[in-house]
């Protein structure tokens, strides 16, 4: 038992460690960042963006926020900002869903391009799906006259959510860190007994079995399905952790990576992330379901223009 254990936190802390080494440069980056002004900077010069959307000018700082941090960073400038910004359930659900389509940028994306997949590709189709989506709930929600009720945000002024203004101190920042890392190597711990639990008791087999059609439709492989579903749930960090593990061992192709870590990067953490966002006020059917189902049209038409007869198909086998 003792050896079994042994072995398990071996593997968990190697993953933990080929993801902290991605990522805490670059939370040090996105640090300096915010210290430097620079993320209310791409806030601002996103605001006439915004209006485009149909979104105030403040979203555009929220989102960038969101982008370069992560969905509590958003979160925090949403709380600062509550008491001049005003949203109907429409515009929340649309910024909702860009944050949850594009946050952490640059920690997430570095996370797929260490695991195999382009960073450059995966990102810009993150901003873009994000921005589009967004888009057309803002629009379609206005002409339809839907969900113009107003969002009430003044709870968050009064809340411990509400961060204070402006970047981070070092301390407060340092100790944040390394209570995220510490959290990140508890959950790939436990994700690696229960993958190993799950494996034992055939769980993952029937898993395998239960998506095969949806399989079929995105073109993702049986073996990568269970590392996909448990990124989906818990996050793009920890599936991707896995995904670089079992890629090392398992030696997936490209395209079986690009369409696995695609989807990863368009819906990952779907129970905590939606939950958050559905706390500010958006609606749980344009944030999680109908989301859902553009993901897997994307993902469908991702498998079909990757296909090996096709020319990105042939071009995603001579790279390999």
């Amino acid at each position: 038992m003792l050896r079994y254990l042994h072995n398990l936190g071996r593997r968990a802390t190697h993953m933990f460690l080929t993801v902290a080494r991605i990522m805490v440069p670059v939370m040090v980056l996105v640090y300096v960042a915010e210290r430097l002004g620079l993320v209310r900077l791409a806030g601002e010069a996103l605001s006439p963006a915004m209006a485009w959307l149909g979104l105030p000018a403040q979203a555009g700082i929220v989102w960038a926020t969101t982008v370069i941090t992560n969905i509590y960073g958003g979160i925090a400038v949403v709380a600062a900002l509550s008491g001049e910004m005003q949203l109907n359930v429409a515009q929340m659900s649309a910024l909702g869903a860009m944050m949850l389509f594009a946050h952490n940028l640059p920690t997430e994306q570095a996370v797929v391009r260490r695991a195999g997949a382009s960073a450059l590709f995966t990102g810009s189709l993150r901003l873009v799906v994000g921005a589009a989506y967004g888009a057309a709930v803002a629009w379609a929600c206005r002409l339809g006259g839907w969900l113009q009720e107003p969002v009430a945000l003044g709870w968050l002024s009064g809340s411990g959510a509400a961060a204070p203004a402006g970047p981070p101190a070092l301390w407060p920042w340092l100790l944040g860190t390394v209570r995220s890392l510490l959290l990140i190597w508890l959950i790939i711990c436990a994700l690696v007994v229960l993958l190993d639990l799950l494996e034992r008791l055939g769980f993952t087999r029937w898993l395998t079995r239960q998506l095969a059609p949806v399989l079929r439709l995105t073109g993702l492989s049986e073996a990568a399905a269970p590392l996909t579903t448990i990124g989906m749930l818990m996050g793009l960090a920890y599936g991707g952790a896995l995904i670089i593990e079992a890629s090392e061992r398992e030696n997936y192709d490209r395209r079986t990576l690009l369409l696995a870590l695609c989807w990863l990067s368009l819906f990952h953490a779907v129970l905590e992330d939606t939950l958050l966002i559905a706390a500010l006020g958006a609606n749980i059917w344009i944030i999680l379901v109908l989301r859902g189902v553009v993901v897997l049209a994307i993902m469908v038409a991702l498998a079909f223009a990757t296909r090996p007869a096709t020319r990105w198909g042939r071009r995603l086998a001579q790279a390999r």
